[in-house]
């Protein structure tokens, strides 16, 4: 019989289903009941609920409750800092089966080449990796990227099996200015799906953003923020990364009502957060804990993040969807037990079948090499911009401090908070070095240093001694890439990413264990940040206020502008 024929018979029980999940509770995504009776599964396809189901094969549930599987609705695989294959062993035990991802951080150093090496990854998943086409590379014209993508440049990126529709429109301003290079991008999926990145973006500012076509967001930080993007027509993705956390700010606003209109992302998430926390079951048990209706947090995971996205083939567990289940230990724990992506039962044998994909990028640092006279600040007024940081946001204070000129520098002041923040150009473009400052590390010795620089990725260097700095800013060179923390001229702990600057060829599990040495060692400096590499990192990003620094200098977002 061909596939169609067997999923009629299997569903009608006329013929014994390939694979039946025996004794558990399954979860309604619409009324919110728990239903007894079999699962029953024709290859990759759910073809019956609630009945007695004969099967080749059983897998006893008994016990635990049957949920869809989990649907980040967007999020960049490069910040987990390991690589699509990798990414996909990382959080597909925990019940992700799908994940929407925009590869712009690999495209702003490769990239169409970037991309493209996505979408061939995505063919070997487990997990059901979707790729968005990036639509900012780069996010502004403030910036030295690797790269630069136009329309004609897009075009031949769509069509892929594992697109979407266009990533996260990060140029507001482009939008609501009406920039040619901007509308360009936009009539490419006039009749498709956009994503929106909009911080702070608020009435006919908005409106006109919205107008344009895109309909989600991920960067509301507060409730006001959120209710007024919903009343205009946006899904609120409710994201809690490894910096950007903004979960417990969202959560009152997620109820049974507003939830088939919510979603859950991560955006950049670390492997040390995932390890010690979880990822969209963190998100899940969090919300719940804090008095969310578990109907409305399991809707945002699964059916309103499908429905969102267009996937209308999964979100429930019901004839005809996709088999990516969750056998969970009770909806308030959401541990997962047993995971199938796409009727596949995930198991180390099963990440051991797939296809590997070989690795690029390698040698992408070219930063001209350093010294410690590099990081002086000249000036000829104390009066001095200041990047003040919000712990748990991506979002910066415009400060304003007083600092002294000595020999015709303005240096660190530990005692003040007051660091030297530095960005390097690492592309082979311009060596361009751009110094400011920047409050709120707590640092009092040493330097730490990246590479993971959104969105150019460019180096980025903060540091309390010069000659620190021009070590660790170095040794990112030599390593293809990383993080490092050095002090006394000594380097105390370094993980290197060679995959383009910003993915680590290393297991998730030792990856994890690298950066556990890097926060100790930053610990070790003072710094009072939980998560300092990926805080540093959205330190240059000029596309969310309020001041930032790129390779060009310090830049207000607010006006959109370099500082002169």
């Amino acid at each position: 019989m061909s596939d169609l024929e067997n999923r009629i018979a299997q569903g009608r029980g006329d013929q014994p289903a390939d694979l039946v999940l025996r004794g558990g509770k399954l979860l309604d995504l619409v009324t919110g009941d728990l239903l007894d009776g079999d699962v029953a599964i024709c290859g990759d396809t759910i073809v019956g609920i609630c009945a007695e189901y004969e099967a080749e094969r059983v897998i006893d549930v008994t016990g635990q409750i049957l949920v869809p599987g989990f649907i980040d609705t967007h999020l960049h695989v490069e910040s987990s800092l390991v690589t699509p294959m990798e990414f996909d062993r990382c959080v597909t035990p925990r019940g992700v089966t799908t994940a929407i991802c925009d590869p712009h951080e690999i495209a702003n150093v490769l990239g169409a080449k970037g991309i493209r090496w996505f979408q061939e990854c995505s063919r070997h998943t487990l997990m059901d990796l979707r790729v968005q086409i990036s639509s900012c590379v780069p996010s502004t014209h403030m910036e030295t990227a690797g790269a630069k993508l136009e329309a004609s440049d897009l075009r031949p990126l769509m069509g892929h099996p594992s697109g979407i529709g266009l990533a996260e429109f990060m140029n507001y301003p482009g939008v609501i200015h009406r920039d040619p290079a901007a509308l360009a991008k936009l009539r490419l999926y006039q009749r498709g799906h956009i994503d929106g990145h909009a911080p702070l973006l608020s009435g006919k500012d908005l409106n006109a953003y919205v107008s344009a076509g895109i309909r989600t967001e991920h960067e509301a930080t507060n409730p006001e923020e959120a209710l007024e993007k919903l009343r205009k027509g946006m899904r609120i993705l409710i994201r809690e990364g490894s910096v950007s956390k903004d979960l417990h700010a969202l959560q009152p606003l997620l109820t049974e009502r507003t939830s088939p209109y919510m979603c859950l992302c991560t955006d950049d998430r670390n492997p040390l957060d995932i390890a010690e926390h979880g990822h969209l079951d963190y998100m899940i048990r969090t919300l719940i804990a804090l008095g969310t209706p578990p109907l409305a947090a399991y809707r945002a995971a699964t059916l309103s993040a499908a429905e969102a996205f267009g996937l209308k083939d999964r979100g429930m567990i019901a004839p005809g969807k996709r088999a990516d289940i969750v056998a969970i230990d009770s909806l308030e724990g959401c541990h997962a037990q047993l995971v199938l992506a796409a009727g596949v039962e995930v198991t180390e044998a099963a990440f051991a079948a797939r296809t590997p994909v070989q690795p690029i990028g390698r040698n992408s640092v070219r930063a001209p090499e350093v010294e410690a006279e590099s990081f002086r600040l000249a000036g000829n007024a104390e009066a001095t911009d200041v990047i003040g940081i919000r712990e748990g946001q991506i979002l910066t204070d415009h400060l304003h401090e007083t600092v002294a000129i000595a020999d015709g520098d303005k240096k660190p002041d530990a005692k003040r908070d007051l660091m030297r923040i530095t960005v390097i150009e690492r592309h082979g473009k311009n060596g361009n070095i751009a110094n400011g400052f920047v409050k709120g590390f707590g640092m009092t010795a040493g330097a730490i240093a990246s590479t993971v620089c959104h969105d150019h990725h460019n180096i980025a260097v903060v540091g309390a001694d010069y000659a620190d700095m021009a070590l660790a800013a170095n040794r990112l060179s030599e390593i293809e890439g990383g993080f490092v923390v050095a002090r006394d001229g000594e380097i105390l702990a370094e993980l290197a990413l060679p995959v383009a600057g910003l993915m680590s060829l290393l297991p998730f599990e030792e990856v994890k264990d690298r950066l556990v040495d890097l926060r100790a060692a930053a610990t070790g400096l003072g710094v009072v940040l939980e998560e300092p590499f990926l805080q540093l990192a959205f330190l240059a990003l000029p596309v969310i206020p309020a001041l930032k620094i790129t390779d060009r200098g310090m830049v207000d977002v607010t006006k959109f502008e370099i500082i002169a």
